[in-house]
C-alpha cells in the first residue's frame, strides 16, 4: 500500500493565491506518478504526477498530465468530466466508510460526490464545489513529449470545509486514506490510470479498499 507524508506549508495568509501555492507545489522534492495500469485492455499510459500538501484549513494539490489527446467539454459543475480528459482525487477522512470524489478536467470543471460505493451517490450541491479554488493551464503542440502534444497542469485549495458530511477542523498527525486517478473515458484510447494499484477484473475507482495511505505530518 503506497503511503505519502504529506507537509504542511506555511504562507503569510491564511487563503494564499493560487499562483503561490502552485510554485511552492513545483518546488515540492517530490512528485508522485499516476502510473499504475491495472487492466491489460487499457494500456495507454499519459504521463502524469501530482504534488500534494496542506495549510492549516486546506489540502492542497497541482497535477502535471502529458498526454496525446486532449478533451475538455464539460463546463458545468457536476457534468460528467471523466468522459474529458480527467484527474481524480478520492479520499476517505475518517473511518465512517464515506469517501468523496473529486474529479476535473483542463478547464477546471468539478464533479464533485459522496457516499459509502459506487451505489447510491449523492452529488454535491454545486455552492459546496464551488468553495474549491482551482487554476489550470494547458500547453498545447508540445513536440518533444515523449507521451503526446498536450501538457496540463490543475492546481486546486481543498478547503476543509468542503468535506460536507464532516467536521474537519485539523489534518496534522492524522492519517486519511485516498487514491490518485487519470482517466478520459470519451477520448479516441480510453484510459485508466491510479496511484495505488486496484485488483478488480474492470475499471472502478470506487473501491475504498484500495486507496493508500496519506499521512499529514
Amino acid at each position: 500500500m503506497n503511503t505519502i507524508e504529506v507537509q504542511k506549508l506555511e504562507f503569510s495568509t491564511e487563503y494564499p493565491g493560487l499562483d503561490e501555492i502552485s510554485e511552492r507545489l513545483d518546488d515540492l522534492d517530490e512528485k508522485f506518478p499516476v502510473g499504475v495500469t491495472n487492466w491489460k485492455d487499457y494500456d495507454y499510459k499519459p504521463r502524469v504526477s501530482f504534488s500534494i500538501a496542506c495549510t492549516s484549513n486546506e489540502i492542497l494539490l497541482k497535477f502535471y498530465t502529458d498526454e496525446k489527446w486532449l478533451r475538455a467539454v464539460n463546463t458545468e459543475t457536476n457534468q460528467e468530466v471523466y468522459e474529458d480528459s480527467c484527474v481524480e482525487f478520492f479520499v476517505s477522512p475518517s473511518d465512517d466508510g464515506i469517501y468523496y470524489n473529486f474529479e476535473f478536467n483542463p478547464l477546471g470543471t468539478c464533479l464533485m460526490g459522496f457516499g459509502h460505493r459506487r451505489e447510491g451517490r449523492k452529488r454535491a450541491d454545486p455552492s459546496i464545489v464551488s468553495r474549491i479554488r482551482r487554476c489550470s493551464s494547458v500547453y498545447p503542440d508540445r513536440g518533444g513529449s515523449a507521451e503526446g502534444n498536450f501538457f496540463w497542469t490543475l492546481t486546486i485549495a481543498l478547503p476543509f470545509t468542503v468535506f460536507c458530511e464532516h467536521e474537519i477542523t485539523y489534518l496534522t498527525g492524522k492519517s486519511i486514506r485516498a487514491n490518485f486517478y487519470k482517466c478520459g473515458d470519451r477520448l479516441p484510447v480510453p484510459h485508466y490510470l491510479s496511484w495505488n494499484p486496484i485488483q478488480t477484473p474492470k475499471p472502478d475507482f470506487h473501491r475504498p479498499e484500495y486507496f493508500g495511505i496519506l499521512r499529514f505530518l
